[in-house]
Parts: structure tokens; sequence; C-alpha cells
């Protein structure tokens, strides 16, 4: 693991621009000298003091709150001082300054002893030692920055269920489960002569699917949040002048794409994240799908397939005024059909029946939707289908937790190797070696997940994308 850095470090926890308040925070060991050089006072630790921050010739750089927590009692479990000021940019670089400035002088009152050596916090570093000094675990240190990211009221709130500990207590839980689990195998193996009677008087087998079953719905609730932390890419596709631009504009309840009569119009891919039901859908309205010989256009179809290769859903959105017009439909069915050979099985293609009110009585097939994007009939029934299509499940969101892409193998893993382990004992002579194994490798894929079992080049990816100050 990591080693606990004995320097200090100091950054602008608040973001770049201007703003009615601005932080300095600095996390250390033996603070106290230098919260005492900037603000010429010593400061009761936990209680919000006002005055100058000093320069070094005592003039003061501005006037604020200042806050001292002595470890361990504090965010980074290490001293931390926070100096609140006017959040403008000069007025930050100069506090910053005068703190790494104080922080290689010689404080008189202390004694004669030199301050601490202070310098720049790298990104995520305030969080990454709180981590390693046991005030979070890895789930909640990513949660941390799962809320400042989170787009969503939903997605923030999951990540607060995080961040208070909710995703953790439930790999404990799992990870609890599993050491009991592995005791029993493990005494079973040291007195092979009551094989037997271990297996059946601890039911080992019903424990070990009891574990199973749930870690299959930490499983579904992680994917849950994954989904409220990634959202999902959906791509509106067909041929121009179907509706895709009206459409992408009635999903979000605004004009964001050019509406024309002339086909074409769309050359470049429109974007928008929108929500449904707190689910974050990325929309991107892609230019009409056709043979061109517009250099310009066909720069935009080409993209247009780009965005289709890589979407978690499509929208194809038919033109139900022009169903009968010659080659239409046999133009319909060449773009599914190459769809269909671009695309993996896995990734929903909606067909959307658009124009409904142009034309009410033409036919739609069972598995489109009829809508117009003109007046809005039928965009309730879209949105429904979209939170189906990428897998959210209706009133789940109060019980979710925020969830990553890493969280998500980690559990498929541990899920393999728990079916692993029941294959070992479900047979007629059970295997008990390779199920403490199984049982083994199963607890290590969970610690993973809150950073018991963590290598540090994957701790450095992940704390690397904090925020400098965070």
């Amino acid at each position: 693991m990591l080693q606990p850095h004995a320097d200090p470090i100091v950054a602008i926890a608040t973001a770049p621009g201007r703003g009615a308040v601005g932080i300095v925070r600095v996390s250390g060991r033996g603070l106290a000298p230098l919260a005492r050089a900037i603000t010429a006072r010593d400061l009761a630790p936990r209680v919000a003091t006002y005055g100058p921050f000093s320069d070094a010739d005592g003039s003061p750089i501005d006037h604020g709150l200042a806050l001292h927590f002595p470890a361990p009692h504090s965010y980074t479990g290490e001293d931390v001082l926070e100096l609140q000021a006017h959040g403008g940019p000069v007025v930050l670089q100069l506090l910053l300054q005068r703190c790494l400035q104080a922080a290689a002088e010689v404080d008189a009152a202390s004694g004669g002893t030199r301050l601490p050596r202070l310098r720049l916090a790298r990104p995520g570093e305030f969080t990454e030692r709180a981590f390693l000094n046991g005030k979070l675990d890895l789930a909640q240190a990513e949660a941390v920055m799962d809320l400042i990211d989170a787009s969503t009221e939903s997605a923030a709130r999951s990540a607060s269920r995080s961040l208070a500990g909710a995703f953790s207590r439930q790999i404990h839980a799992l990870t609890d489960g599993l050491i009991h689990l592995r005791m029993l195998i493990e005494a079973t193996l040291d007195f092979p002569e009551e094989e037997i009677d271990v297996l059946r008087s601890q039911d080992v087998r019903g424990q070990l699917l009891n574990l199973q079953q749930s870690l299959a719905g930490v499983q579904a609730r992680a994917r849950q949040g994954a989904l409220l932390r990634e959202g999902m890419q959906v791509v509106i596709a067909g041929q121009p002048n179907a509706g895709k631009s009206s459409l992408l504009n009635a999903l979000a309840g605004a004009e964001l794409a050019i509406v024309t009569p002339i086909a074409g119009t769309t050359r470049d891919v429109v974007r928008q994240t929108i929500q449904i039901e707190g689910v974050p859908l990325h929309v991107l309205d892609t230019a009409g799908l056709r043979d061109s010989d517009d250099e310009v256009e066909r720069i935009g179809i080409e993209r247009a397939w780009a965005h289709i290769e890589d979407a978690d859903a499509v929208l194809l959105v038919h033109d139900l005024t022009r169903a009968d017009a010659p080659g239409y439909l046999a133009e319909d069915e060449r773009i599914m059909a190459t769809m269909a050979s671009r695309l993996p099985p896995s990734v929903p293609v909606i067909p959307i029946w658009n124009k409904h009110d142009a034309a009410p009585g033409a036919p739609v097939p069972p598995d489109g939707i009829a809508l117009s994007a003109r007046t809005g009939e039928g965009i309730d029934v879209l949105r429904q289908r979209l939170l189906r299509a990428v897998g959210w499940q209706a009133g789940a969101g109060d019980g979710v937790f925020i969830a990553r892409e890493r969280h998500l193998q980690a559990l498929a893993r541990a899920a393999a190797h728990l079916q692993a382990a029941d294959a070992h004992l479900a047979g007629a002579a059970p295997m008990l070696d390779l199920l403490a194994e199984e049982l083994r490798l199963a607890q290590n894929a969970l610690s993973e997940i809150t950073g018991e079992f963590s290598a540090d080049d994957l701790l450095g990816v992940i704390f690397a994308r904090f925020c400098i100050g965070k």
C-alpha cells in the first residue's frame, strides 16, 4: 500500500475563477505554528476565527475565517488548516504563496523550531491521505469525486450514500460471510475425519447459496448506481428529414438543433445530456443516413456511423408520412441491416415512427413507437422505453449507491469464484482445497472495492483523476 507522507501539503480548494469565497487548505502534522504565523493568534480547535491573514511584513493580505482541525479529527486524519478568504484568484494566490513562505520561516514563538516544509498538493492528495489514514475506504474516497461530478439529483444522492458507507457496508457484510465460511472449510481440512459432519451440521452449502444471493442483490444495485454515474449514450439515427433533430428538441425540452424542411440540415453531431427519472442520458443527433455527393455531408454521415457503433442505445427514426414513398422503406431496411452488422446484439435499437400527427392512420409495427416530435405525442412512452432499454428499474433510485466500472468487474469476479466454489462443493466427493481457494479469491475481489486488497498503481490512477485541493 502507499505510505503516508510526512510533509504537509497546501492547495487552493475552491474552483478556479472569481467567487464570493475562496479556500486555501493545508494538511500535515504540527500546523499550529503555521496558523499562528498567518493569523497572528492561536486558533481554538474547530472554531471559526475571523481576522486578518498577514503577509511576512505584518500587512494584511485579506480578512477572513481561519479554522484549525487538529488530528485525528479532520478530513485527512492529519492537522488541517482552512483559510476562507474572498474568492478572487489574485487574493488566493497571494494567500497560497504566504503559506509556502511562512512554512519556511522560523517562528520565534515556537522556540526556534523551523516550521514543517510545505509543498503544493497533487490532484486528489487530500482524499488520498484520508484513505491512507483510515478516514475513508477506497469506495468512499471515489464517492467524493462522484458527488462532485454528479450530473443529476439522483446521482448526487446515490454518491452521498456511498460516501456515508452504504456500499462499503454491503461489501463488508459479504466479506464477513466469506471469512466465516472459509473458517469452516479450513477447520474441516484440519480435521478430515469430520468432513461430512461439519459440512452438514454447519449447512455450508446453504451459507454459500445465501452469499451468492446477497452478492446478486449487491450487483443489481451497483449496476443501477453505475447508470446514475456514467449515464448512457443514446444516438438518434435515420434517413434525412425523418425528424431526428425535432426528436432531440422534444426530449430536451429546448430548441437545440436546427429544424428545417431541407434534407441534410444536420451535418455534424449535436449533443445534449438529459435526465429521465434521474438517469443521465447523453443524446446525440446525427446526420441523416444516405448516399451523398456533398463532401461535408459525407463526413457528417461517417461521424454518425462512428457514434452509432459506440452507442449504448439507438433511436432509429422513421417518417410515417413517407412510408408509401417509392424506395423509402427499402432504404430503412438497408440502414437496419447495416446496424445489425455493426452493432453487438446487446445494444438495443428502438424503432421510432415519427410524424404520427400528420399520418394518424398509418400502421406502426408492434415493436415500434408511434410518436410526434412536433406535438409531444408518444414522448413519455419513449422515455420509459429508453429506461427499460438501458436497464433502469423503476423506483430503484432510493436504495442505489453509486458504483464504477471497476466495482462491477470486481463483483463479477467474486460471483464467478462463488459459482466455481459451489461446483466444487456440489460433487459426490467435495474438493475442499479448491473450494477454499475459490472463496479466498472471491474475498480478494471484494476487498479490491474497499481498497483492502489493491495495487499501488490502481490507487495512483484513481486519485490522479481528482481535482487539486480535494
